[in-house]
């Protein structure tokens, strides 16, 4: 793992030195090059359950994350290369080279063993995203980029703190989770309730959940279309998966009820923020970042459900990664064609750019989670589990909101493709082999609702097990 990391450090080190734009093509393949042969050494080159240093471990949850970040990273990166073509090669390659970094730190997110080197690496995304959502320079991006970096940190402290006081509750002398895990059945109640509440508090600033969602949805906004791609997917399993595990290791201690309410209300809230501001929004990379809000609530009220729902919120995260993505590079494309995100200004896609315009239509009934989406499959099986255990006022709730979303999605997209438009159009800058090229994630988040590999389902029934 060291040797993975040190060798991605330079390789993004090196991208700030390239003299040539069609060098940062050849250092984009050796970087992704790197991420693949480390991918393939977890699953064929027998990786897979080991340790590695005593920090880090390749399991089923941070393998089968890091697979869907090298994917939505190299469209990110190589998107950006056709969406960044006319600006300066300076701040091309600086840009190309924190994406780098920022996948890297992601990555060592997703292995780490241990709470603390979970923390840090968190922390190493906030200043590697940071620098993306500055990439433009301009007033409103300097503040986006100032916010993303104090919320963020005031975040990432908040969750070290309940780290601290989660150590402190199970007297653990190492922060490894199978340690951890294995004292907090005998630890303080009271202590064990301070530290969750803590580190979700914390961390939701990475998972775009309630309390700290905002800043997410302003980075969002700020970053290049294809770095918000990996932004709302990538960093956001990066958080999910770290309150995933904090999640699993309570699952012995008296307070996992306790837990499991907290994450229903949080959940609650995140779905009503999501769905209202899905109306109220005028730009559409918002829309899109409040859908990731809504999407995270739903799988946060998975892991307060409970049994089935729990393989459901890790599928539908996984899901939710492709399709995401998918329609944040779209919106890269739309912004070439319109040079802009108004919701009321832009229209009449379908006869512009048809391929894009079909992209973003059969995005919109995925992620509304109607079939043959995978989320709908998630999305049932949490609504199933929530009728069994007998909440009818949270699957109704849930309908409820569910509802509004379907019909915010239907006009906002519906309007993007049909309505006139009103807003200068840039058609020489559309670039359609990027439609086609997003709408190939789709494809895959649709065969996922058809048809569930064995080895995923296996990979995720690992994930779930306590």
């Amino acid at each position: 793992m060291i040797a993975y990391l040190l060798t991605s450090i330079l390789i993004a080190g090196a991208t700030l030195f390239v003299r040539r734009e069609r060098h940062l093509f050849f250092t984009g393949m050796l970087f992704y090059g790197v991420q693949a042969a480390f991918a393939a050494a977890i699953f064929a080159g027998g990786l897979y359950g080991k340790a590695s240093t005593g920090w880090f471990a390749f399991d089923a949850a941070g393998s089968l994350f890091y697979v869907l970040l090298c994917v939505v990273s190299a469209f990110a990166y190589f998107h950006s290369e056709a969406y960044l073509r006319d600006n300066a090669l300076r701040e091309i390659r600086t840009y190309s080279a924190l994406l780098m970094l920022l996948t890297t730190a992601i990555a060592g997110a997703y292995f780490a063993a241990n709470l603390a080197v979970t923390w840090i690496f968190l922390e190493a995304t906030t200043l590697c995203a940071a620098g993306i959502v500055y990439y433009r320079r301009s007033a409103h991006s300097l503040e986006a980029a100032w916010k993303y970096v104090f919320v963020c940190s005031t975040g990432i402290a908040m969750a070290y703190l309940g780290i601290l006081l989660l150590a402190a509750a199970t007297k653990c002398e190492s922060l490894q989770y199978d340690v951890v895990a294995q004292s907090v059945a005998g630890a303080n109640a009271l202590y064990l309730k301070v530290a969750f509440l803590l580190i979700l508090c914390g961390y939701s600033c990475k998972i775009e959940l309630f309390p700290l969602h905002t800043v997410g949805i302003d980075a969002n906004f700020a970053a290049p279309s294809p770095a918000s791609a990996l932004i709302s997917t990538g960093l956001v399993n990066a958080g999910f998966l770290a309150l995933l595990r904090v999640y699993k290791l309570l699952a012995a201690s008296e307070v996992f009820p306790w837990v499991r309410s907290v994450l229903l209300i949080v959940g609650v809230l995140s779905l009503v923020i999501g769905a209202l501001f899905l109306r109220r929004t005028n730009n559409y990379k918002r829309f899109l970042s409040y859908s990731t809000v809504e999407n995270m609530g739903i799988a946060a009220i998975g892991l307060g459900i409970g049994g089935v729902g729990v393989w459901a919120a890790v599928f539908h995260v996984v899901c939710h990664t492709l399709i995401k993505s998918s329609l944040f590079l779209q919106m890269a494309v739309v912004r070439q064609v319109y040079n802009g995100y108004r919701i009321n200004r832009i229209g009449d896609y379908i006869h512009i750019n048809r391929v894009g315009a079909i992209g973003l239509l059969v995005g919109m009934v995925a992620l509304m989670a109607f079939p043959p989406s995978p989320l709908f499959l998630s999305e049932l099986m949490i609504l199933g589990e929530t009728v069994a255990v007998g909440k009818w006022w949270l699957v109704g709730g849930m309908l409820l909101l569910l509802c509004i979303v379907i019909y915010s999605f239907c006009s906002r997209m519906i309007r993007l493709c049909y309505q006139p438009n009103q807003d200068e159009l840039h058609l020489s800058k559309a670039d359609r082999a990027l439609s086609w090229s997003a709408l190939s994630l789709l494809i895959a988040a649709l065969v996922l609702g058809l048809w569930q590999p064995d080895f995923l389902q296996g990979l995720i029934d690992r994930i779930v097990l306590p």
